[in-house]
């Protein structure tokens, strides 16, 4: 089973907070909100869509590459661990 069956639930849940911050710019803009306020709420759904990545790509990599927490392969492990750090950050 994939990782994104397992966790369908709490991915879908968090496509769907997505989908309201983008009908929420939709809003603003229909409204003619300020400009500062479209582009806050345009910067939440950046970080969201960040979030979502960042978690699609861990659980790719623990799941098909290596799990830090149960490889045998202690280096492989320590790797696997590293990159998930790496990509938690870069993803930020």
């Amino acid at each position: 089973m994939s990782h994104t069956t397992k966790h369908k639930a709490k991915l879908l849940a968090r496509v769907r907070r997505l989908k309201g911050q983008i009908e929420a710019v939709e809003r603003s803009l229909e409204a003619d909100a300020p400009c500062g306020e479209v582009l806050n709420l345009v910067a939440s759904i950046r970080g969201a869509v960040g979030g979502l990545t960042a978690e699609l790509i861990e659980d790719h990599i623990r799941e098909h590459v290596s799990n830090p927490d149960r490889d045998d392969d202690a280096a492989r492990g320590q790797a696997a661990g590293e990159l998930i750090d790496i990509i938690r950050t870069y993803l930020k």
